[in-house]
């Protein structure tokens, strides 16, 4: 099973009522964090799920409400005893952004690992067991959207590994992926595991106008999380202006792209009450929530 948890949701500025937006995701005791605002430690804190198990910091773009809050991070990370690298992603100019930010945190008792992701197409890395995939989307600078996924393998068929004569001893490595060798013969996975299951799928998009990658991209994801800038249609024409997204817009995305739930996050400062239009939201696509800060979910293996 895999955790999240929406630290915020909001955008351009952290409120008294409302931190920036950013998510926390838990798998395995390891965690990914996607964007850092200004103030995400705080909600961090709240949520008591620790820092010293964030092993990747994945940013969608680099304005300062997706990225101010790196250099505290790094400062609590380096104070919690960690010592083990830590990976930041995002798309191309990372180096320069970190090592501007990074002027007030020197010393960190951990290496970085820097990951410029592309800008022109499909990317996909693989950390803590998670396969980690980025788009590139549609904002006023070069900004990517995330899918974070755990496949599965097939389930291991004890009848075919005995009519092989495997040894038990191997079964662990074979239900792992991995290929041995067993005195003259070649055992591979796919010998002895049945179909592929369904794994969990969770994306992340935000600071983005809607583009035509977008709907294969989410998916039959089990968790859409997307930005929902404006919630009154009135406002389409801002969304359009600033390549945002409405309300409207994110349950138009979740509902082509066959995703089970939708959470709206990013508000602007102005939007004081998103349950306001959620019921014309719910028109589109049904299972959408509003979300709010550190509102959390497990979700399971089918």
């Amino acid at each position: 099973m895999l955790d999240v948890c929406l630290l915020g949701t909001g955008g351009m500025m952290p409120l008294p009522h409302r931190w920036l937006t950013s998510l926390l995701i838990r798998y395995n005791g390891r965690m990914i964090l996607i964007d850092c605002g200004e103030g995400t430690q705080i909600p961090l804190k709240m949520a008591e799920w620790g820092f010293k198990a964030i092993d990747v910091i994945l940013f969608t773009h680099y304005h300062a409400d997706h990225i101010a809050g790196l250099p505290g991070l790094l400062l609590t990370l380096g104070n919690s005893g960690r010592e083990e690298k830590v990976t930041i992603m995002g798309p191309p100019g990372l180096k320069k952004v970190v090592e501007g930010v990074t002027v007030i945190s020197p010393q960190l008792p951990f290496p970085l690992e820097l990951v410029e992701l592309s800008d022109s197409e499909e990317s996909e890395q693989y950390k803590s067991n998670i396969f980690i995939t980025s788009i590139p989307v549609d904002h006023t600078l070069t900004c990517v959207s995330y899918s974070i996924e755990i496949k599965r393998q097939g389930k291991f068929d004890v009848e075919k590994a005995k009519n092989l004569n495997i040894p038990m001893n191997y079964w662990g490595r074979l239900q792992k992926g991995e290929t041995i060798i067993m005195e003259d013969k070649v055992i591979k996975p796919e010998m002895v595991l049945g179909e592929s299951r369904k794994g969990i799928k969770i994306c992340y998009c935000t600071d983005t106008r809607p583009t035509e990658g977008l709907v294969p991209f989410v998916e039959k994801a089990d968790l859409l999380i997307c930005e929902g800038m404006y919630g009154h249609v009135d406002d389409s024409h801002k969304a359009v202006e600033k390549k945002h997204m409405t309300f409207y817009e994110a349950a138009i995305l979740a509902k082509h792209g066959g995703v089970d739930e939708l959470w709206l996050t990013h508000y602007s400062p102005a939007l004081n009450d998103p349950e306001e239009y959620i019921h014309d939201t719910k028109a589109i696509f049904a299972n959408t929530i509003a979300g709010k800060d550190l509102m959390t979910k497990t979700i399971k293996f089918q």
